[in-house]
Formats: structure tokens, sequence, C-alpha cells
């Protein structure tokens, strides 16, 4: 018989992806506990870079604004000569946004303050981490884990129904699980730091010795007076990351005896590093974020990697505590693990870029054309050739609803739930209603209109068209008006059977015509 529950979920890390995962079990109404060795909460600038799709992801999650006010955008970098001369050119290559993809400027927003943001959402919805509590063994059964923490003053034994790991690149977690972190060493020993700085401006992320091993660049941190200090740093040997350690550093590289640091907040030395652990799941426990993956800091896509993990688990584990098959979950590995690769591949060719002093940053950071066309989830019927597909990133559009007032897809679909999306179709033939569904007519005798076509032009789709959309913004099924039986059964394999409750609006009509 199975030992009585203490929670649903027992989260280890409280960085950004623990962060993540809590605040979308929380607005699922599930139980968790979310737990931190540290004593506190990070205090560092490390992955402070926010891509596009991640910017979408903190849009459904409800703190896009605050994190918008909270940061600000990259400046241009400034790459001095050794003859005293500069040229400024553009960190990324950005567009405008478009009605399909309202953001395409990565935002710079240190990670202490993302993640202080990310707590106060999370509070918001009753929960909160629980720093200076330490995971230090589990045991699974076929029915849940048995966990012990120590904590500031006492152990206890936590009894949950799964396991996530978000506690970093040397996770507890994955190592208890025995699970492989291969990958290699990059060569490259850096420093990474937060400072006080006089000297240098604000209006530029200030580079040296661009293309030699005496690198060295003050990033202005958004949201703070600090900077933060980059740089190689030789492979053996300590490095002095004090006050004056620091300024012999900068004026070695520099040249300059101008720059003076006045304080250090923050400082890390490192050995970069590309891993992905061969599971990203046993059982009953989960590896998310740096646990499941590693990558240098080259274009940006640690955090947001690992913010998506934690994104795409919590709905899948809140649907199987829902009743949804088990098969669910081996959908977070299947998906989020070919991501990792990718991510890892694209980070080292810039790092490698970066040696020669050439790196640029494009499209391909901002994350919006991933997506999981290999996934069990996706269904398309009759099967499509061009357009959005399913498995793809959904498109955001403007519509306006019934009673005039303007809107977007991206507000329609924030929140828990999936979305159903009917084009050129009364809302009368939908589908069954059901919790956690939520159903909109795009056309003229619908919720919704179309009014300049950017839904229909996005989509890629013809009148009679059904397009569900997931909880995590992703597009689940395209199915034509001849096919629409296909939804049924997909809907039940992802926790959505159709609810035994009449329809009375239908039955309404029925009786008024009988």
């Amino acid at each position: 018989m199975a030992r009585e529950f203490t929670t649903d979920v027992l989260i280890s890390g409280a960085g950004a992806a623990g962060l993540t995962l809590a605040i979308d079990l929380a607005r699922r109404g599930v139980a968790f506990r979310l737990i931190d060795k540290l004593p506190g909460p990070f205090a560092g600038s490390r992955g402070k870079g926010i891509q596009p799709r991640s910017q979408e992801v903190f849009e459904d999650l409800g703190v896009i604004d605050r994190l918008v006010a909270t940061g600000g955008n990259y400046p241009p970098q400034r790459v001095h000569g050794a003859d005293g001369s500069f040229e400024d050119e553009n960190a990324f290559e950005t567009g405008a946004p478009t009605p399909a993809e309202p953001y395409q400027i990565p935002l710079m927003v240190p990670q202490f303050l993302t993640e202080a943001v990310l707590r106060e959402r999370l509070v918001e919805l009753g929960g909160r981490p629980e720093f200076g509590c330490e995971l230090t063994g589990f045991v699974q059964d076929r029915h849940g884990v048995t966990a012990t923490v120590a904590g500031r003053k006492h152990k206890q034994t936590i009894r949950a129904r799964y396991l996530v790991g978000a506690d970093g690149g040397r996770s507890f977690v994955r190592h208890a699980l025995g699970i492989e972190f291969p990958g290699k060493t990059l060569g490259v020993r850096a420093i990474v730091a937060d400072l006080l700085v006089d000297g240098v401006n604000r209006d530029a992320w200030h580079r040296w010795g661009e293309g030699s091993g005496g690198q060295i660049s003050l990033c202005p941190l958004a949201g703070t007076d600090m900077f933060q200090l980059q740089g190689p740093v030789p492979a053996e040997g300590d490095i002095d990351v004090s006050v004056e350690g620091l300024n012999a550093l900068l004026a070695a590289r520099t040249g300059r005896k101008d720059i003076v640091v006045r304080s250090v907040s923050w400082a890390s030395v490192y050995t970069m590093n590309a891993r992905i652990a061969e599971r990203y799941r046993v059982d009953r426990a989960f590896l998310i974020g740096d646990a499941a993956h590693i990558h240098p800091p080259t274009g940006g896509q640690g955090l947001n990697t690992s913010v998506q993990d934690g994104y795409n688990l919590g709905w899948k584990i809140a649907a199987v505590l829902r009743g949804a098959p088990d098969t669910l979950l081996a959908t977070y590995e299947e998906e989020r693990r070919p991501i990792a690769a990718e991510m890892l591949g694209l980070a080292t060719g810039l790092l490698e870029a970066a040696k020669q002093g050439s790196m640029r940053r494009g499209r391909e950071v901002h994350q919006l054309d991933i997506g999981y066309p290999q996934s069990r989830l996706r269904l398309e019927a009759p099967p499509r050739s061009g357009g959005v597909l399913a498995g793809d990133r959904a498109p955001d559009a403007p519509v306006r609803g019934a009673a005039g007032l303007p809107s977007r897809l991206f507000e329609l679909f924030r929140g828990p739930h999936w979305t159903l999306l009917c084009y050129g179709v009364d809302r009368l033939a939908a589908i069954a209603p059901r919790a956690g569904l939520r159903i909109h007519a795009v056309g003229p005798r619908g919720d919704l209109t179309d009014d300049d076509g950017h839904f229909r032009d996005a989509y890629g789709i013809a009148s009679g068209d059904w397009v569900l959309v997931r909880p995590d913004g992703y597009i689940g099924a395209i199915v034509s008006s001849g096919h629409k039986e296909a939804l049924e059964p997909y809907l039940k394999n992802v926790g959505l059977a159709r609810n035994d409750i009449p329809n009375i609006r239908r039955g309404w009509f029925r009786n008024r015509t009988a």
C-alpha cells in the first residue's frame, strides 16, 4: 500500500528552472515543495539574456512587464583598439516586431533580478521557495518518491508523487539516479563578476583584446548600477577576484589606469563545458535546467533552455495527476532533449567564433523557430505540406472580439488551459466543452473576427480548419472539418476527456424546435 503523500511534486533547486516549474504547478493547483540548499537566493548576474521565445513564456506566466521594467535592452558593443580607437557594433541582429512575433529583441535582466521577479509571482500564487533546505537522499517505488531533506534546524522526510532535479550542473539528483552526463570540456576557463566601476560609461558593452587571449569585457547591467566583467583566465592557478586583483586584471588587458573597480558583489571562476544528460527521467524523477544540460555562455541559451524545460514539464505532470496517461510524461524527454542538444551545438559554435573575435548572434539565438516536429503529441489530419505544422510554436495574431474590443491570440492562450481555434466554423458546431479547454470560433458567426487576415495568414488555414494549441504555446493538432472526429481521442490522451455534462445551450435549441 502506498504511503500517504505530503505533496505532489518535490522540486530540488530554486533557480530559474525550478521557479518556472513551481509557478506553472501553482497556477494549476498542484501541491509542491520547492527547496534549495543555498542559504538564500542566488546573488549573481550570470544568465542575463532573456530571448524572445522566453519572453513569450514569461508573458504567459504573468511577469513579462515586470521583467522589462526591471531590466532593459542590450547596449551596442564597443570594441576598443590598442591605440585607443573604438568601433560600435550591435550585439544582436534584430528585427521589428510582427503580429505573429511580438518579441524580437533579447532582453537583459541580471539573473538574480529575473529570479526575484519569479519568486514574487510564485508568492502571489501561494508558494515560496525554502532556502537552506538540502535534499540528502531519496528512494523511489511504483507509487512515488520518499526524500530525506536536511533543513537549518532539523531533518525531515517528504513523500511526493514526483521528484524534479533542478539543482544545477553538479546535480545531486542526477548523480543519485546514476545518469551519465557526457560531453566535453571546451578548453576555456573564464571569470564572470559583478562590479561597481568608475572610469567607463554605461552607453556601451565595452570589449578589449578581441581575437586574443587577453580579452576582457565590461557590460553595464540593466536594472543596476553595476557592470558585469567577463574574460578568459589561465587554465591553472588561483584567480584573485578581490578589488585589487580585478583592478590589476583590467589594467593589464585594457591598458588603462582610469578604469577603477570600487567593489565586487559576486564573482565566479569556471571552466566552460557542453554536456547533456543521457536521460531526463528515471521512473518518477526528472531533470530540468542545468541538471540536464550545461552550456557555454555564448548566445545566451542556458537560462532560456532551462526555463522552457520547466514550462514543458509542468503541464504534463499536472495532466497526469488529473488522470492523463503516464505516457504523456515520456514526451518531456522526447521533446526537450533534442532542443538542448541543438542549443549546445549553437552555443559551442558561437564560442569558437568569439575566440576569433567574430561572434555574431542572429535569429538562431531567439529560440522562436524551436518546435517539436517528431513529438508523439502531433496530429495533422490530413497531413500538411506548408504553413505552420503541428509541433510548431503557435504564432500570435491580433483579433477582435464580437463585442468590438481588440485582443491577441496570446491573450487567449494565457493561462494553464488548452485552446481550440475554429476557423470559419459556427461555435455551435464545436466539440463538447470540457474543463481545461477553451474554444473560440473565428469568423462572421464566431466570438472572434480576423479583420486583417493575420490569423489566417500566420496559420495558413482554410475555412473549416481546427487548430488546437497546447498550454505551452505549441500547436498540438491541426485538423480539417472532415477529420474533426480525430480530435476526441487526442484530447483524451492528454487528459481532456469529454465531460459527461449536457450542452445546455444546444439542448435549449432542440427543445425550442421540437
